[in-house]
């Protein structure tokens, strides 16, 4: 019995985590100018849940490093769809993350709710992160997939 007990407690984790997988999807990320030599160094984002779904909460963490502390600044986000621009945004970089930013690893927590009447589909992202002085510390892109679902069909 305990032998069977010890091969059966991994298995279901493994069950557990493919089911849970699905749910976070790290995306590829590119930078907006790939000769440039920006001041802060993205490494991943990550998108919860994955597909997005519509009329509900979604979260985006972007992981990065930085080599100079940050004070403050904003991070502006523009979304297009089919190559059409549809939407931009921009927010205090510290309502996102913890300010001052220091030296080295932080990251940039987002969370949205998208409306039930949003068009499932793929969608890109641009993200432009700006100092206090409105310099610009990064530019990132990536893309990322509305699903079918929507709490509007739910209710």
């Amino acid at each position: 019995m305990a032998f069977q007990l010890k091969f059966m407690v991994p298995l279901i984790l493994l069950v557990s985590l493919s089911l849970v997988a699905p749910l976070i999807q790290a995306k590829d990320v590119n930078y907006c100018d790939k000769k440039a030599d920006y001041d802060v160094k993205v490494s991943a984002v990550d998108i919860t849940p994955y597909p997005v779904a519509r009329g509900k909460p979604a979260s985006f963490s972007i992981s990065a490093t930085t080599g100079t502390s940050i004070s403050g600044g904003n991070l502006v986000i523009e979304v297009s769809y089919f190559g059409w621009h549809i939407h931009s945004e921009t927010h205090d970089l510290c309502a996102e993350t913890s300010c001052p930013v220091s030296i080295g690893d932080f990251v940039i927590a987002h969370s949205q709710d998208l409306p039930g009447y949003t068009p499932p589909g793929s969608y890109s992202l641009k993200m432009r992160l700006y100092d206090g002085n409105k310099h610009e510390l990064t530019c990132i892109a990536f893309d990322f997939d509305i699903g079918f679902v929507s709490s509007v069909v739910d209710s």
